[in-house]
């Protein structure tokens, strides 16, 4: 009998059933995959007239639905230095920081629903990658006469267009908002995670700990939709369209739950789909 070949597959099958190297594959994964998304998204055509031209064409859709009123959203906290900071707070640092805190912790805690949110996360940036190369848009704080200032700049001296990081920003690609998009699916994956009995049998402590995590990731899309209005960087339909990239997301990460990891494990490991025929 002849001796069974072994594949590309074969090899790499034990080297992921070892966790060290799962972590170091998701690493490089997720780093190259965020990466790319920047790089990307930093260096589609940059069309600041058409970006300003899409940018009223928002504003018009807005008025035409009765909802344009961010410049009044932002008189409304100018005011307050306390409340300018706390949003410039939530959109700058409670954005990327918050979801790879969370994601951590889902990675360690709840792996399962990590892959989940992960893919969900990675598909939704793809589609809006699409969106921002083909339908680019300024934000509120770009459009001339508007009104609406950059909330960052002025009151902490902080900005996304920083000589520092110009590399990996493209000031218009405020449609969609992932801001919005990705705090959404962080929500949904942590309350999977540990909001539907995960934690039975978890000292009290624990569970208060996971109510407190829940809470935060609940609230997290809220304040960060208001604060991309507040600090001027988007318009309320920007947020609906990072609910829309978010929807493509879910539909992506449910199908590789179901379709999609099943069939990489049977590539992965060629012999099983004989063997389950034998079994029957």
């Amino acid at each position: 009998m002849a001796a069974p070949q072994t594949t590309t597959a074969h090899r790499l099958a034990p080297l992921f059933e070892r966790r060290v190297y799962r972590d170091i594959g998701e690493l490089v994964l997720v780093g190259l995959a965020f990466l790319l998304y920047f790089v990307v998204r930093a260096n589609v055509i940059d069309r600041p007239d058409l970006a300003i031209e899409n940018a009223v064409r928002i504003v018009d859709a807005e008025k035409t639905l009765g909802i344009y009123s961010e410049l009044a959203w932002q008189k409304a906290i100018l005011d307050s230095r306390l409340l300018v900071r706390f949003f410039n707070f939530v959109y700058f640092w409670l954005d990327f920081p918050l979801i790879l805190a969370l994601g951590l912790l889902m990675y360690w805690k709840r792996r399962r629903y990590y892959t989940f949110t992960r893919d969900a996360i990675l598909f939704s940036g793809a589609c809006a990658l699409v969106v921002y190369a083909l339908f680019p848009v300024a934000p509120p704080r770009l459009l001339p006469d508007s009104g609406i200032i950059d909330t960052l700049q002025a009151y902490n001296n902080a900005s996304y267009q920083a000589q520092s990081t110009e590399f990996f920003v493209n000031p218009y690609a405020a449609m969609p908002s992932l801001h919005v998009g990705w705090a959404f699916l962080v929500a949904i994956g942590v309350v999977l995670a540990f909001g539907r009995g995960e934690g039975q049998g978890a000292r009290a402590k624990g569970q208060v700990l996971y109510g407190l995590i829940i809470l935060v990731a609940v609230l997290h899309p809220i304040a960060q939709w208001a604060s991309t209005v507040f600090t001027g960087n988007h318009f309320f339909l920007d947020g609906v369209g990072g609910l829309v990239a978010a929807a493509l997301g879910l539909a992506f990460a449910v199908f590789m739950q179901q379709r999609g990891y099943p069939a990489l494990s049977r590539l992965l490991t060629p012999g099983a789909a004989g063997q389950n025929r034998n079994r029957g």
